[in-house]
């Protein structure tokens, strides 16, 4: 029975399911393609996190930063420049280490 999948996998996934005796078909994508499923992707896998148990959390933490790594060099993108990002936030925002959550705001 065929199903379809229609996104993003790992560049040796075909290979694997073919070795395995299941046909697949696959396409490659343009650039533009390519970095649109890569956002639909990164959605996918934080979604994953979200939802991961204590114990596969760093197998779906590694997956993430996975296609991250990805969408820095689809769009040329330096972690350096991700750092000074970060750092820049971190600066006029703060981090997460206090644990605050806001409830509410009254306008």
């Amino acid at each position: 029975m065929r199903q379809e999948y229609n996104k993003l996998v790992r560049d040796h996934m075909p290979e694997i399911i073919r070795k395995s005796g299941i046909e697949c078909e696959t396409v490659t994508l343009s650039e533009r393609e390519y970095q649109q499923a890569l956002r639909q992707k990164i959605i996918e896998e934080a979604q994953e996190v979200a939802t991961a148990n204590n114990a596969d959390l760093v197998i779906e933490i590694a997956d993430l930063l996975e296609v991250v790594d990805a969408l820095l060099k689809s769009y040329g993108i330096s972690r350096n420049q991700v750092r000074l990002e970060k750092d820049k936030k971190r600066a006029s925002k703060g981090d997460f280490d206090n644990k605050t959550m806001l409830l509410w705001v009254d306008s």
